[in-house]
Parts: C-alpha cells; sequence; structure tokens
C-alpha cells in the first residue's frame, strides 16, 4: 500500500513565492489587508449618506419629515428582508449576523436623517456601535475557512476547494468545511441552498465542480447527510493511484467467522475494502478481461476459504477448471459439468427446509455466528450457462433455493457479463447486491449498478477492461458514502516490476488453498453430505491428519513414486565394501545352517504415533536451522537409526505433510523435498 500512496497528490498544493520577489510578498499582503477592510468601508459610506440626507432633506415642515422617514424606513425593513432571505445558506449565526448588521445601520441613517450624523445620541451611536459591527465581521474574516494563511497554505482545503469550483459550476450558494483530512483523502461536510438545492443536485454538479477546481475526473464522491437534507458529505481522493495493479496482501483474519468483514481490495482514497458477505445475495458482473473473475472471485473465494464456519460450493460448466480449479483444494465441491450442476443444486435445494428446521429449534430467524451450521457460499460462475443448462422445473427450484437459501445461512454470487432480463431472471436480480467492473457501455452498466450508483453517476464504462480490478460495490454492509467511491481489488502473481503474470498468479492462488484445505474444515453433518469429500474427512477438527504408526510396506507402496525413489537413494551411496558387489535384481542366498552370523539390535527407543509424529518435525525443524532448504529422506536417517520409525513410514508423512502446505513440494529431478519457510503444524 506504501507503493501507491506516493501516487497519492495534495490535494490543495501551496504554491511558494518566488524567493527574492518583493513584489509577490506586497502584493499577498495588501490582498490580505483588503480582506479587512470591506466593514470599515460601509461604516464610512452609512456616515455620508446620514450626512446627505439630513443636510439636503431638511426642513421645518412635519410632512417632509414625516414621509421621508417612513420612506427611508420602508427601505430598510425591505433591504433587512433581503438580506435575511439571500444569506439562508450561511449558518444560523452569520445569518442573523448580517441581517442584523443590516437592520442597525438603516436605522442608523433613518436616525441622522432627523437628528443629524454628528449630534450627540447618533454620533456615539456611529463610534461605537459601527465599530463594533466592524470588528465582528474583521473577527469572521479571520476565521472563515477560506483564509489563507502568510505560508500560502490553504487552511481548510474542502472550503477552498468549493469555494472556487462550486462557484465556476454555478452553485454560488455552497459552502463546505473540512471534517476529515489524511495524505490520500479529504472528507467533508457540504452546506448546500435549504429548500432549493439537495445532495443529489450536487452529484450531478460533480463533474462541472471538478472542472472548477482542475481536479481529474472520478475525484470526488458525494453521499446524503442521514442527519440533514440541506447537507451532503463529500470524499476527494485521487483516482490516478488506482491505474496499478495491487498485490494481495494474504488473507485478513484466517480462523474468524465468515461474518466477519473480508478483505477484497482497497478503495480510491487507498482505505481498505471490508464487506461483509452473509445475508445477502451477490451479482458480479463486468467485461472479459475487466476482472471479475480473477479480481472478483479469486479475492472473494481465496478469504472465504481461510474462515472456520464457510464452506464453499462452486459451479463453472463454461470455462471447467481454468477459473476456479486452482482454488479446488480449498472448495467443498466444483462441478464442472451440466449434470453435476443440476445435481449439486437439487441437492442443496433439498436441503434448506432441513437447515431452517435446525435454525428455528435453537429460537433463531436466520444463521449466526456460532449457530452449530456451516455457512454455504455457492459461486455460480458464467451463471447463463448455467441457468440454461437447467429444466423449466430446475430453474424455479434455483429460484426458490435464491429466496430461502439466505434465511438458512447460504449466500449466491451470480457472476456473468451482462445482466440484462434474457441473461438472468428478473426475480433473482432483485435480490441481488452489486458489485460492477469495468463494462463496454453506459447501457451496459445500468445492468450491473445500483439504482443509487446509477443516479450518483458512476461510470463503470471508463475502464471496460484496460484497468482490470476496478469496480464499485453496493451491498448491506457498505457504509452510503463508499457505494460511489471506485475500489481495485488484489491482484495475484504480480512480478519483480509489478505486472500480472499469469502462470505465477495460478500457482500462488494453488499454495493458498493447499494451505487451507477444505478435507482439514470441521463441517456439519447435512454440509458433509454435499460435499465432494466424504463425511469423516470433513468433521476431522484436526489441522492437520494424525501421523499414522509405522507400518510394512505393500503393493501399493512398492508402486508410489516417492517410495521407489528411496532405491534410488540406495543405488547412488557409495558400497562400505568394494568387495561386495549386488545389484538390486540380485537373489539374495539362503543363510547357511547354524547360528546367524550377526544379531540384531533393538530400537533405542519405542514411541507412540504422537512421538513419532514430534521427532519428524524436529528433525526437519533441525534441517531447517542449520541452513538446510531441501532434503531428500536420506537425510532423515537418524530416525529409523534410533527409534522404531521405517522409511516407509517416513515417506508417507512427508508426502502428506507436502499436500497440506507445510513442504514447499518435491524435485523430481533433484529427488529432493523443498522447505521455503520453517515447517510448522
Amino acid at each position: 500500500m506504501a507503493r501507491h500512496a506516493q501516487h497519492a497528490p495534495t490535494v490543495i498544493p501551496a504554491v511558494p513565492d518566488s524567493p527574492g520577489s518583493w513584489e509577490q510578498v506586497a502584493t499577498r499582503e495588501v490582498s490580505k489587508a483588503l480582506l479587512y477592510f470591506p466593514p470599515w468601508l460601509i461604516g464610512v459610506l452609512l456616515f455620508g449618506l446620514g450626512f446627505v440626507f439630513h443636510v439636503t432633506l431638511r426642513s421645518d415642515d412635519p410632512q417632509v419629515v414625516a414621509w421621508t422617514t417612513a420612506l427611508i424606513t420602508g427601505c430598510v425593513i425591505g433591504l433587512t428582508g433581503l438580506t435575511w432571505h439571500q444569506s439562508h445558506a450561511r449558518s444560523p449565526v452569520g445569518r442573523l449576523h448580517t441581517t442584523l448588521t443590516t437592520l442597525a445601520g438603516g436605522l442608523w441613517v433613518c436616525a441622522a436623517t432627523i437628528n443629524g450624523p454628528t449630534s450627540t445620541v447618533t454620533g456615539r451611536l456611529m463610534l461605537v456601535g459601527g465599530v463594533t459591527m466592524a470588528l465582528s465581521f474583521n473577527i469572521r474574516t479571520v476565521i472563515r475557512t477560506k483564509q489563507i494563511d502568510v505560508a500560502g497554505a490553504v487552511t481548510d482545503p474542502l472550503g477552498f476547494l468549493f469555494g472556487r469550483g462550486a462557484t465556476a459550476a454555478g452553485m454560488h450558494a455552497v459552502q463546505a468545511r473540512t471534517t476529515r483530512a489524511s495524505a490520500h483523502k479529504v472528507e467533508g461536510a457540504v452546506q448546500l441552498e435549504a429548500g432549493r438545492q439537495t445532495a443529489d443536485d450536487l452529484t450531478k454538479k460533480l463533474p462541472y465542480v471538478e472542472s472548477g477546481i482542475g481536479l481529474p475526473p472520478g475525484s470526488i464522491t458525494t453521499s446524503v447527510d442521514p442527519d440533514d437534507a440541506s447537507k451532503a458529505r463529500v470524499v476527494i481522493s485521487d483516482p490516478r493511484v488506482m491505474k496499478n495493479p495491487i498485490p494481495w496482501p494474504g488473507p485478513s483474519a484466517p480462523g474468524s467467522s465468515i461474518s466477519d468483514p473480508i478483505r477484497l481490495g482497497l478503495w480510491q482514497d487507498l482505505d481498505e475494502v471490508a464487506y461483509v458477505i452473509t445475508g445477502h445475495h451477490l451479482q458480479v458482473m463486468g467485461k472479459t478481461g475487466a476482472g471479475k473473475s480473477i479480481g472478483g472471485a479469486w479475492n472473494f473465494l481465496a478469504e472465504a476459504v481461510t474462515r472456520d464456519d464457510v464452506a464453499v460450493f462452486a459451479i463453472d460448466i463454461t470455462k471447467g477448471e481454468q477459473t476456479l480449479g486452482p482454488l479446488k483444494a480449498a472448495l467443498h465441491r466444483l462441478e464442472t459439468t451440466k449434470q453435476g450442476a443440476r445435481q449439486l443444486l437439487g441437492e442443496m435445494q433439498a436441503k434448506v427446509k432441513e437447515r431452517t428446521d435446525q435454525l428455528a429449534a435453537k429460537g433463531l430467524q436466520k444463521w449466526v455466528k456460532g449457530c452449530g451450521l456451516t455457512y454455504w457460499i455457492l459461486w455460480l460462475e458464467e451463471f447463463p450457462d448455467i441457468f440454461d443448462a437447467l429444466s423449466d422445473k430446475e430453474q424455479e427450484q434455483f429460484l426458490s433455493l435464491v429466496k430461502a437459501i439466505r434465511s438458512a445461512g447460504g449466500t449466491v454470487v451470480l457472476s456473468l457479463q451482462r445482466s440484462d432480463y434474457t441473461q438472468m431472471p428478473t426475480l433473482a436480480r432483485g435480490q441481488l447486491a452489486k458489485m460492477c467492473f469495468g463494462v463496454d457501455s453506459a447501457a451496459d452498466a445500468s445492468f450491473g449498478l445500483s439504482e443509487q450508483q446509477d443516479d450518483a453517476g458512476c461510470r463503470p464504462e471508463l475502464w471496460s477492461n484496460k484497468q482490470p480490478g476496478m469496480a464499485y460495490l453496493d451491498a448491506p454492509s457498505i457504509p452510503d458514502e463508499r457505494i460511489t467511491m471506485p475500489m481495485r481489488t488484489y491482484a495475484w502473481g504480480l512480478d519483480a516490476n509489478g505486472a500480472f503474470n499469469d502462470e505465477r498468479a495460478n500457482a500462488a492462488l494453488r499454495a493458498h488453498a493447499a494451505a487451507f484445505p477444505a478435507a482439514y474444515k470441521k463441517v456439519d453433518p447435512g454440509t458433509a453430505t454435499l460435499s465432494r469429500l466424504d463425511a469423516s474427512a470433513l468433521t476431522s477438527p484436526a489441522p492437520l491428519p494424525a501421523l499414522d504408526a509405522p507400518e510394512l510396506p505393500n503393493d501399493e507402496d512398492a508402486d508410489d513414486e516417492e517410495v521407489r525413489n528411496v532405491a534410488a537413494e540406495y543405488l547412488a551411496t557409495d558400497d562400505p565394501d568394494p568387495d561386495v558387489q549386488a545389484d538390486l535384481d540380485d537373489e539374495i542366498p539362503d543363510i547357511p545352517d547354524g547360528e546367524p552370523p550377526m544379531t540384531f539390535a533393538a530400537p533405542d527407543r519405542e514411541m507412540t504415533p504422537e512421538e513419532r509424529g514430534a521427532a519428524l518435525m524436529e528433525r526437519l525443524q533441525e534441517l531447517w536451522d542449520d541452513g538446510a532448504r531441501d532434503f531428500s529422506s536420506g537425510d532423515l536417517k537418524p530416525l529409523w537409526e534410533s527409534t522404531d520409525v521405517s522409511r516407509s513410514w517416513v515417506q508417507k508423512q512427508l508426502k502428506r505433510l507436502d499436500k497440506a502446505g507445510v513442504l514447499g513440494g518435491y524435485d523430481d529431478e533433484a529427488q529432493r523435498y523443498l522447505m521455503p519457510t520453517r515447517p510448522e503444524v
């Protein structure tokens, strides 16, 4: 993330003056001084107006004095009302201050017209009251958010931006203030023109505001203030930080519940995307190459399989195992044929009532963490092909599954390229949250965005498939201010230059799945019956299979490639007696009758299965600590020389440890196991 932080611009850059430029310094200081001058100038003008009225309109005729005073009073009332109306977008204090100032100034002119501006009463009112009013406006100027300090930096970045951009966009009464600022974003509250503007009006004007400020398109996102319809919340960030792939940082909370947020990527302001997938269904849409599979499916499922209380069932009859195959070890079932897809959906639909009854027996209306049932995620890749493969009755059953599985503890994710009525049943689409990757056109975008995202002007067609992984997300757990903000999902298998590498990505995902195999996850019996694994494997609570007791080799061992490698190690070992020459196929002669030529010592110690496993791990860690990063079974010779562990047992356990991800694979050419990290169980 730090790599991307360097792209985040300073939203309001301060432009320093040229060193030694006294003209610029003087101009700046004079400009600042002029900000305090208007209230005093208005006081002088009022004094002059009162003097002129008193001199030119003075008369001994009471009628002249009466109608002149009445006329001035009427003008004062009119100006006061206009001031109150025009200052409605300001704060209540500012509005009252401006209106009372207008009223007081008008009444003073009326009094000065009758008594003269320098009489005892009017003169002192002007001296004391006028100075007070002017100073009060100067104080407001000092603390106004648009004021620039002596260093040329903006005191309130958001206020400055909207003061310039909103005015240029024709929204002159809009005022903004910063509520939070960081290196990557500025958050704030915007006061709109009450009774005339709403947050939707500001949203429609955002392109013009960005143009007036000179920001990149998409820099500003807005949301409604839930407490005041005349206000809006805004976030300013830099969309350019999303142009480069973001490497996957690893699972966010392995071993926790699926009801906890999963981490899919970064928002445009570089905050992490925290999404709770439980309790609703999701539509993932995007054109080919936009990242809905490697950005959407891979990140969703790579997080999900690390959680303890969830099982993932997946179907892809279009691409087979190309997309989801690397995750196969961590999936409880992956169907790639039409028949298999129909069977899985039918079996799941038949299990729904059983699950809801189990929840009802516990007094629950929906699945909750710790309820005893394993949560289901049903991932349907290229959904239109799956739905078309179902008969009319099966389609009805599927729609029934979508409606009922949510309360039974399940989420259905439908991934497709275009969610129009020909590809997606209307009944299903109405129940789906929306995740939209890049699309071809605005028409396509309307099928992938929620109504609120569409109204806010979200434009995934700008990405197309040129920025894979870019997306919008509107789901129950996503805050309102985020649903219109772009995000970028993590990328797998980036090379040293930060570019996507397909082979590295697949290898990384396979290794991740192997580290969280479905066979080692404890699930409820109903889930176990749906799995492609047998129930005993699924319900085993151990993170790794128990290490077996030593056993004699059998015919299966003889055919095992890794057991055959044991013979290869012996063939490569120097014969301790050069006079004795033999081959594996040579016949072994019987020992002559009589006393055997030697006796065989019993092992130094006999061990339980648990002790054998601990001894094996201890030896592997000893090799690692001594600097070894790979080994052959011959390096484990001390085990069968001093214990009752056999070579065939060791070979089996190494194979199982490799499958579980404790080891890093087997190099067939070198005939050695790899240890990329210190072995730990």
